[in-house]
């Protein structure tokens, strides 16, 4: 169980960082990553904090956390300094929340996040197909969505990404803001079929899981 994106108090979610990991982890999670959402005004005092949270346990639970942010809602001009500015700052995993069909986010969002140092596009919506061929050329991973509005993507998600060759940088995560968005095994298969992916791609989307974790963890 590899999740990459999830929120605390920090930003929209309901638990302090300690509570989400140990939830996470009594569901049977491996790694978590905490990715609250930030803008050019909250980066810095927003990852201190969950940075802070990770050097203190992260040698004190069962499951890995990887500190990261969630670039939101930032005008697209503004993406790649902002994603700069995260990585300096220690930032291990970089998320830009693209452009979902259920929240007004900024037109450009998704193209702009492809030419930025970031490691994940989360819900990119109604993304076109050569966005998902520019993500596959950078290494850049998309997002398959768990979370209820930002799912209703998914299946154009998987068939672009189908048809430009780019399944490998497909990856599922929860979006979770609260205890009960955690995944299980179940979830995350059934988002999987839902999405339109086959047991065999289902296959190839757990091992992108991984592959991006070891990325962002060295």
């Amino acid at each position: 169980m590899i999740d990459l994106h999830t929120h605390t108090f920090l930003s929209d979610g309901v638990l302090v960082p300690a509570e989400l990991a140990q939830r996470a982890a009594a569901r049977g999670y491996r790694v978590l990553g905490i990715t609250d959402h930030v803008d050019p005004g909250t980066l810095r005092s927003t990852l201190e904090k969950i940075l802070r949270f990770w050097t203190a346990i992260q040698d004190q639970m069962s499951l890995h956390i990887v500190p990261g942010v969630e670039i939101t809602y930032v005008p697209p001009a503004l993406i790649a300094e902002t994603a700069r500015n995260a990585r300096g700052l220690g930032a291990r995993l970089i998320i830009v929340h693209g452009e979902s069909i259920v929240e007004p986010v900024p037109e450009g969002t998704n193209r702009a996040a492809m030419e930025a140092d970031i490691d994940l596009l989360a819900h990119p919506g109604v993304i076109d197909r050569e966005t998902v061929a520019r993500a596959a050329e950078r290494g850049i991973y998309l997002e398959i969505s768990a979370r209820a509005g930002h799912s209703l993507g998914n299946g154009r998600l998987v068939a672009l990404a189908r048809d430009v060759g780019a399944l490998e940088f497909l990856v599922v995560s929860s979006d979770a803001h609260a205890p009960e968005d955690l995944l299980t095994g179940a979830l995350r298969q059934a988002v999987c079929l839902g999405a339109g992916l086959t047991q065999a791609e289902i296959g190839r989307v757990e091992k992108n899981a991984e592959d991006l974790w070891k990325k962002v963890a060295t």
